[in-house]
């Protein structure tokens, strides 16, 4: 979206009238008409300045240096809108992602850059943000909320505040707030939160919202609150629930958490109208944007799960171009709209052959037509694993505080292919006054070390549902402040993955008995690898075989993983500080006493 509408608006009426000639014409399509849900044929869509200028029978706009492409039927489809993501979990820059997610049809992002913001606060916010301006893909950024996630219970590499976030709303394609994930600070009035949505209102943008919670109270307070929007839901009755309050109701699809097969039960089931809902891809990692796609699977998946084919292409479109109030502009194939347009053989499939942004062809069979340009982050941000000393092994030894020869403690329960967790209690060994690791019942020794300081701060603690049986894994994307998370069958490898991800600035690694299995380098702040899609898509393939050949049987189980340590989301979560209950929302001790 290079030039405004006002700027070429006479330019585009004299191409509707035939007085001048169009740029790029389509011929002969079927047009997704996401206003009325009508499939129309043998449509021809005239382009000039970047924009669509005339939609039905182009002859009169097309002159000897107009360039035609005959869509010989296939459908023209607005570009997909991926309205909730955050790039640092593809695991590649700014610039790497939008090869693939433009090859896929998305041809506009709203990225919520908090991972990095964690890490390097305002400053990496504005070098994801300035990466992407200079993109084909529009890259539209929600400055981020919640940094640190909570105050209370983890220590990150930087902090936000209410200034940072009204400076923050006056930044060219700053769209609005990112997720709102202290839902209770919400509530209960912390002026942090508060002052950040008041700021981002005042600006006249979005506030996006995270409500995971079950309280019919807590809920619509915070939709009072102006946070209008949830990406966190997991069942149609919360789903439905939100969509008669009011809500915008955000159905994600990443690689690990998929809602679309529940979620989408308040359209096949409940029968809603649909102009409030929209699809997601929230975290997404490499093997899936090349073997599944980007927002396109998505919505396939909602087509899969039975919405009509138009439906689910407008919760990929118009709705979410809508919820940013950028409809006059994105989500469309209208006259005056940016002409995104994706040529799509099989409406239910939705590989797109052809890839239009702004008027120009970016992707077409098969390859990219376009030079990236290159973006190279400052050297301080690709140093930023900073820890007090080298581990050794008796720094992942939990003492404890019994005298017997068995103690209860308190155990992270991850759930497959959700990013909740619950919590669960059982009986470990205790060995020369150290709590052990139980293999046999899959309890496994779970570490957050402090990586941003070097205050040499360790927490320990145990996890279950991961089913190790040898080995150690390390990896410094941890959600959201980012810390060094490790786990592991012994002590020993434990120590050696968290000293070797450190020597290749962060990532994430697989170990058994003092070798590297597999190891994926992310030297941009700990998050994002500085390698091409092919090389990162070639290096998480053998870090998911290295997981399995430790043990692990669980999907994206990397991903799982890196959700350990995040305290805004139920039940229980592991942090640099230490163990904490996200229902209560309060520390808890790893072993229990009483």
């Amino acid at each position: 979206m290079r030039k405004k509408i006002y700027e070429v608006s006479q330019q585009l009426s004299k191409v509707a009238r035939g007085e001048e000639k169009a740029e790029l014409v389509i011929t002969n399509g079927i047009l997704v008409n996401v206003f009325t849900g009508e499939l129309l044929e043998n449509i021809d869509v005239s382009i000039v300045e970047g924009r669509v200028a005339y939609v039905g029978t182009s002859d009169h706009t097309i002159g000897e240096n107009t360039q035609v492409i005959n869509a010989k039927g296939k459908y023209l489809v607005p570009g997909f809108i991926d309205g909730h993501m955050h790039v640092e979990s593809t695991m590649l820059s700014v610039t790497e992602f939008a090869k693939a997610g433009l090859a896929k049809g998305t041809t506009s992002i709203f990225m919520d850059p908090h991972e990095i913001a964690n890490v390097f606060g305002v400053e990496g916010v504005r070098l994801m943000h300035e990466e992407g301006q200079q993109l084909p893909l529009k890259v539209f950024t929600t400055f981020p909320s919640c940094v640190p996630a909570t105050t209370d219970f983890e220590d990150g590499g930087a902090t936000l505040s209410v200034e940072d976030i009204k400076a923050g709303m006056q930044w060219e394609n700053v769209a609005g707030l990112g997720e709102v994930m202290n839902f209770p600070g919400v509530v209960y009035g912390d002026p942090l939160m508060t002052g950040e949505i008041a700021e981002t209102i005042k600006a006249n943008k979005t506030v996006t919202g995270h409500f995971p919670a079950d309280d019919s109270k807590m809920l619509q307070a915070y939709i009072a609150s102006g946070a209008d929007s949830c990406h966190e839901t997991v069942t149609k009755e919360h789903g439905l629930e939100k969509l008669r309050l009011g809500m915008h109701l955000v159905i994600r699809e990443g690689s690990a958490w998929q809602d679309v097969k529940e979620v989408i039960k308040v359209v096949t089931e409940e029968h809603v109208q649909t102009n409030n809902i929209s699809l997601v891809t929230d975290d997404v990692y490499p093997q899936t944007l090349v073997d599944k796609g980007h927002l396109n699977h998505v919505v396939r998946r909602a087509i899969e799960e039975g919405v009509d084919p138009v439906t689910a292409i407008q919760m990929g479109t118009i709705n979410v171009a809508r919820y940013y109030k950028m409809d006059r502009d994105l989500g469309s194939i209208a006259p005056g709209k940016v002409a995104d347009i994706l040529l799509i053989e099989d409406i239910r499939k939705l590989e797109p052959s052809t890839v239009i942004a702004d008027g120009e062809v970016i992707y077409q069979d098969h390859q990219l037509m376009k030079e990236f340009p290159t973006f190279v982050y400052p050297e301080h941000i690709r140093n930023s694993i900073n820890l007090k000393q080298a581990l050794t092994a008796t720094d992942f030894q939990l003492e404890s505080k019994s005298n017997n020869e068995e103690t209860k403690v308190n155990v992270i329960n991850v759930i497959e292919n959700s990013a909740r967790t619950e919590k669960m209690t059982t009986a470990l060994k205790v060995k020369d006054g150290f709590i052990e690791p139980d293999l046999e019942h899959d309890i496994l020794q779970l570490a957050c070390i402090e990586r941003h300081h070097q205050t040499g701060q360790i927490s320990l603690g145990f996890a279950h549902g991961f089913k190790l049986k040898q080995g150690a894994v390390a990896s410094t994307v941890a959600h959201d402040s980012h810390n060094l998370l490790v786990m592991g069958t012994n002590a020993e490898d434990m120590a050696f993955a968290a000293n070797e991800l450190a020597k290749i600035g962060g990532g994430m690694i697989v170990v058994d008995d003092g070798r590297i299995l597999a190891q994926v380098s992310m030297p941009i702040a700990g998050l994002m690898s500085d390698q091409p899609l092919e090389t990162v898509v070639k290096e998480v393939q053998q870090l998911e075989a290295a997981w399995k050949t430790l043990g692990c049987p669980i999907h994206a189980p990397f991903m799982t993983f890196s959700l350990i340590a995040l305290p805004v989301i139920p039940d229980v979560r592991i942090s640099n500080r230490g163990l904490v209950d996200v229902k209560e929302f309060k520390m808890i001790d790893v072993e229990i006493t009483d």
